[in-house]
C-alpha cells in the first residue's frame, strides 16, 4: 500500500449494495405498470416506506488531537515557583496555571496578555475590559461595567475576588499576579521547575486548549466535496459516537509520507474538524473513523437501499407489498446515505408507511 498516511476514502458501497438488492429485472413481474405480480418470492422480506432526512456522507480516516498552541509566561513579580499544574490537567478559568511563593496565580481568558498592573487611576482600555469581563463570568462583577474603566465598582470586584481567591486583598491587580490564554488551557509540558525564581518573560508552561479535534488529510480530488460547516460523525476507537463539523479546510496541499520505493510523496489536504459532542476522554493521535456530511435532503421519503431492482437504462423500482399483492413502482433516487443503508425515493403512489420487498438477511 506504500505510505502510512491517513487516507480518505469516499464510501462507494452504493453500487454493491443496489446490486444485491437487485434481482435480475427479468425474474418475474410487469415492467414499470405498478399492477400486481407473483406472491411474495422466497427469501425475501419487508420494510416500510419512511419520511426522515437523508445525507449524502463521505467516510475517512483522521486522529483525534486538541486545538491551539498556548505558552503561559511570567508577567511579573518576585518569588519562586512553588507549584506547577499536572501534565495533562485542563485549567479552567479562575483556576491556579501555577503557584508563587504559595499564593496561586490564576487564569483568566482573554486574548490579551498581562502588559502592565491594574489599579485605580490607569487609563482605560481593552486589557481593562478583559478583566472586567472575568470578574463578572467568576461572579465578582456586581456593580461593574464593563467598558473598559477601571473604576471603584472594578476595585471593590477586584477585592471580592481576591478575597475569594486567597490571594492578597489589595483591590489592584500587580503584574505577575494573573495570566490571561484565550480559553482553558490543556498542559503539556512545563517550561519551569518548582524552585525556579519568577523573571518577567520568562516561560512557565505550555499547552493546548480544551477544545478536542479531529485531523484528516483528504485526497485533493476529495477537497472540493468538503466546505467549512460540513456535519461529521465520528466513530471513536471505543465505538461511542461523536458530532462535529468542519471548521477549517488547508487552502494549499501538503506532502504526505514518501511512498515505499522512494516514489513520491502523495499530495494531500489538510481539514480540521471541531468536536461539537461527545470525544471526551480519548487519546491523542488516536485513529478514527469520520462520516463527513456534504449534503442533506429532510423530510423526504426513503427505502432501504437494497430494496432497489435495476431496471434498463439506469432506471430503478421497488416492490410494494399490498396485503398478499406486489407491484413494481418505478421510483426515482435522491441521496444515497450510506451510514444508515437507505436512499432517497419519489415514484408515483409511493408514501409512508408502504411496505416495499427487500432481501432477507
Amino acid at each position: 500500500m506504500g505510505s502510512r498516511r491517513r487516507t480518505a476514502v469516499i464510501a462507494c458501497g452504493a453500487v454493491t449494495l443496489v446490486a444485491a438488492g437487485a434481482v435480475a429485472y427479468a425474474a418475474g413481474g410487469t415492467e414499470g405498470s405498478g399492477r400486481p405480480t407473483a406472491p411474495n418470492p422466497p427469501g425475501t422480506t419487508s420494510s416500510p416506506v419512511v419520511r426522515t432526512d437523508v445525507a449524502q456522507r463521505q467516510q475517512v480516516t483522521g486522529s483525534l488531537s486538541h486545538a491551539g498552541d498556548f505558552n503561559v509566561t511570567a508577567s511579573g513579580g518576585q518569588g519562586v515557583i512553588t507549584r506547577l499544574p499536572a501534565i495533562g490537567a485542563v485549567i479552567k478559568r479562575g483556576q491556579t496555571a501555577y503557584e508563587v511563593n504559595g499564593d496561586p496565580v490564576p487564569l483568566l481568558f482573554g486574548e490579551r496578555p498581562v502588559w502592565r498592573p491594574f489599579a485605580l487611576g490607569m487609563t482605560d482600555g481593552p486589557d481593562v475590559r478583559q478583566l472586567e469581563r472575568n470578574l463578572a463570568a467568576l461572579g465578582h462583577g456586581a456593580g461593574v461595567t464593563v467598558d473598559g474603566h477601571f473604576s471603584s465598582a472594578t476595585y471593590w470586584a477586584v477585592r471580592r475576588w481576591q478575597h475569594a481567591r486567597g490571594l492578597p486583598v489589595t483591590g489592584d491587580v500587580p503584574l505577575g499576579q494573573v495570566v490571561f490564554l484565550p480559553g482553558a488551557l490543556r498542559v503539556t509540558a512545563h517550561d519551569a521547575k518548582p524552585g525556579t525564581p519568577v523573571r518577567a518573560g520568562a516561560a512557565v508552561e505550555h499547552g493546548t486548549s480544551a477544545n478536542r479535534t479531529v485531523e484528516v488529510d483528504l485526497d485533493p480530488a476529495m477537497a472540493p466535496e468538503v466546505r467549512k460547516g460540513d456535519r461529521v460523525v465520528v466513530t471513536m476507537p471505543d465505538g461511542d459516537e461523536a458530532t462535529g463539523r468542519v471548521t477549517d479546510i488547508s487552502p494549499v496541499a501538503v506532502a504526505g509520507e514518501e511512498e515505499t520505493g522512494g516514489g513520491p510523496a502523495e499530495q494531500l489536504v489538510p481539514i480540521t474538524i471541531s468536536l461539537t459532542r461527545g470525544g471526551g476522554g480519548q487519546l491523542d493521535q488516536a485513529q478514527v473513523q469520520v462520516d463527513i456530511t456534504s449534503e442533506l435532503h429532510r423530510d423526504v421519503l426513503a427505502v432501504p437501499i437494497t430494496a432497489l431492482l435495476a431496471r434498463p437504462g439506469g432506471a430503478y423500482e421497488v416492490v410494494v407489498l399490498d396485503g398478499g399483492a406486489r407491484r413494481r413502482v418505478p421510483v426515482r433516487t435522491g441521496l444515497f446515505d450510506e451510514s444508515e443503508g437507505v436512499v432517497e425515493v419519489t415514484g408515483q403512489g409511493l408514501t409512508e408507511g408502504q411496505n416495499v420487498e427487500v432481501p432477507a438477511s
